[in-house]
């Protein structure tokens, strides 16, 4: 079961809910150091992440975001902090394309 879960109604077409995607993707390895695979799908794109401390998926449709992180037992204390983050990074890239 995840920590946290974030969901995300967009107005995007396919294209550019993707490319938000990926933008998600780059700063996920570049600024908190995890490794990510993207797995491109039929209506539907996962970014499933890795790193000590924290694991989940992203994943994307034609409609809405949606993340799953599970936190390791030390950043389990920091839960409301680190979903508050990537809440506020989520609205903003959203925001910055809508």
């Amino acid at each position: 079961m995840a920590d946290i879960e974030i969901q995300r109604a967009h107005g995007l077409d396919w294209a550019g809910a993707q490319a938000l995607a990926q933008a998600w993707r780059a700063q996920a390895e570049s600024d908190w150091g995890m490794t990510c695979t993207h797995t491109p799908g039929e209506g539907e794109d996962r970014v499933t992440f890795d790193r000590p401390g924290a694991q989940g998926v992203l994943r994307v449709d034609a409609m809405q975001f949606e993340l799953q992180v599970t936190l390791g037992f030390l950043l389990r204390a920091y839960k409301s902090q680190i979903a508050e983050k990537i809440s506020r990074n989520l609205d903003e890239a959203l925001a910055s394309l809508g």
